[in-house]
């Protein structure tokens, strides 16, 4: 059975009942945060994420599945994760593009230009993640809870009085499921920075999560501490010449 399946057939009190003797038998502790955000979920099924279940699986499988989703989210923060440095080689043709364009750089120039641009790339991998656990960590004590493991469809926060938050780094990143999720409901929604000109918005988050505290200052900290105590977190490819 599906998640949102289970949920229908079990009811609200069943479905809790249910999470809560697996919680247990996982070792999890159920009250605070998983609650609050299984509570989502179990409100409004719809939100109940579509890839959670398949059809050998019965209500204890689903909802077992939903709380190791959400564990091995938390477990795979930022602070904690090891990435892993790009699967893929590099196309050899991507630097003699950029020599031909710009032809005053050498061959080593261009390597380390290759390199860097792989590089980048990681760090916009982990950058979501780090904000996710910046605002986990901040929010929390505002009553909002991250919904680790994506296990809130298109949802990110979910507070104790019920309201949703969906977040995302740039005003252009929302995809099309996050669109359709919020027709008819009620998801704030809130982006870090404008895609078109370098203009931070956390003012507009302080105001919904009732905080003073959040600023572009105290994330560009929070990164810097991050990658100080688990530098792992951005993966550097062995042979990156900037090493």
């Amino acid at each position: 059975m599906k998640l949102k399946e289970v949920l229908e057939d079990l009811g609200r009190e069943q479905s809790i009942s249910l999470g809560m003797q697996i919680a247990s038998d996982l070792n999890i502790q159920w009250e605070g945060s998983i609650a609050i955000v299984f509570n989502a979920i179990v409100s409004d099924v719809e939100r109940a994420p579509g890839n959670i279940g398949g059809k050998n699986d019965n209500h204890s499988d689903a909802i077992r599945k939903w709380i190791l989703k959400y564990r091995s989210g938390k477990d795979g923060r930022a602070s904690q994760r090891v990435s892993n440095p790009p699967g893929t080689v590099s196309d050899p043709i991507i630097e003699k593009i950029i020599g031909a364009r710009i032809t005053k750089l050498t061959p080593n120039d261009l390597i380390k230009v290759n390199y860097a641009h792989r590089l980048g790339m990681s760090a916009e991998n982990i950058l979501g993640l780090i904000l996710e656990e910046y605002l986990a960590v901040n929010l929390e004590p505002y009553g909002w809870h991250c919904a680790w493991g994506e296990t809130v469809k298109s949802v990110d926060f979910v507070h104790e009085d019920g309201r949703l938050l969906q977040i995302k780094n740039r005003s252009n990143s929302e995809n099309s499921s996050s669109s359709a999720i919020r027709h008819g409901t009620q998801i704030e929604k809130w982006f870090r920075i404008k895609a078109d000109k370098i203009e931070y918005m956390w003012e507009s988050l302080n105001e919904i999560c009732g905080t003073t505290t959040l600023s572009e200052d105290s994330f560009v900290r929070f990164v810097q501490s991050t990658l100080a105590s688990n530098p792992f977190c951005l993966a550097v490819e062995k042979e990156n010449p900037w090493l």
